[in-house]
């Protein structure tokens, strides 16, 4: 049986190479090119590998490179510093013999954490090492919806993110880029543990049913964190552009908390305490949309 980490690094090569041009790297681009992106021999050669080793690796055979060889991938491919250290983590984990059983126990929400929630007079939840929604905080379900109405399996950035809604619907600007950071978060999860359910389970679904997600997933962009700026649009307040942020629990490797705030003294600050207040009468919340009215799902 091909090691798992194994097959991660050959398709983590492979998306790599194939993102590149000659011109990229100071090579010429020479006759018709039957392949998008390097081919093979190109990157063995920037690389100053055997064009044979290097394929032996991207085809998920059992190679056990030296940092040297990897730094030297990394340098032909031109590897940001998150993928540098994505390419570390599966190879080094190739050395390793696989375990016949990895002992997994289930992610908690440490008491103090919860506390913190919902103290926090800002939308916050925890968010497991897969995605899994673990917690959240008033204010979180007033900006997002409320999550009781999902099954606990069901509470999944990713599945939320994917789940039942059309292609045609995701015309939010910003969407393909939050479900692009959240994919690099998932990536960096299964190169810890790829044999993982959980993972093997949302990204098995995922794949058979979503050609979109199969799309962004076969970029193999890797994430340890997430930061940006989301524009929500709540009936009866308007518009709020917030920033988010991740921090990781301490002691708990794995799950993160996930923070929307809104600049101090800003429109959106206030009109995130209109919300609260709003939240604060309301039994249910109003539905939550995206800036162009496509339904947001918790995220």
């Amino acid at each position: 049986m091909a090691h798992p980490y194994a097959r991660e690094l050959g398709d983590f090569l492979r998306a790599r190479r194939g993102r590149l041009h000659p011109g990229d790297v100071g090579l010429e681009p020479g006759g018709r090119r039957k392949v998008t992106g390097l081919r093979r021999e190109e990157v063995a050669l920037l690389a100053g590998l055997s064009t044979d080793y290097y394929q032996r690796m991207e085809q998920g055979r059992e190679v056990r490179p030296s940092d040297g060889v990897l730094d030297a991938l990394a340098d032909a491919l031109v590897l940001d510093d998150e993928e540098r250290q994505h390419l570390f983590t599966l190879a080094h984990a190739v050395r390793r013999p696989v375990l016949a059983r990895v002992e997994r126990g289930l992610e908690q929400v440490p008491e103090n954490t919860r506390r913190l929630l919902r103290v926090l007079d800002t939308p916050a939840v925890v968010l497991g090492r897969h995605l899994d929604l673990l917690a959240w905080n008033p204010m979180a379900e007033a900006l997002l919806g409320s999550p009781a109405g999902h099954p606990s399996h069901r509470l999944n950035m990713l599945l939320l993110m994917f789940d039942d809604t059309p292609t045609g619907e995701r015309s939010c600007p910003d969407w393909e880029r939050q479900a692009l950071d959240y994919i690099g978060m998932m990536r960096t999860a299964v190169a810890a543990d790829p044999t993982h359910p959980r993972a093997t389970a949302v990204v098995g679904e995922l794949s058979i049913r979503s050609a979109e997600f199969r799309r962004l997933w076969a970029r193999h962009d890797v994430g340890t964190s997430v930061s940006g700026t989301k524009t929500f649009h709540v009936p009866g307040v308007g518009d709020i552009v917030l920033d988010w942020d991740t921090y990781p629990l301490p002691g708990t490797p794995g799950p993160v908390m996930l923070v929307w705030t809104a600049e101090p003294g800003s429109v959106d600050a206030d009109r995130l305490h209109l919300l609260a207040s709003l939240h604060a009468t309301r039994s249910t919340p109003a539905d939550r949309r995206c800036s162009n009215g496509t339904p947001d799902a918790p995220r």
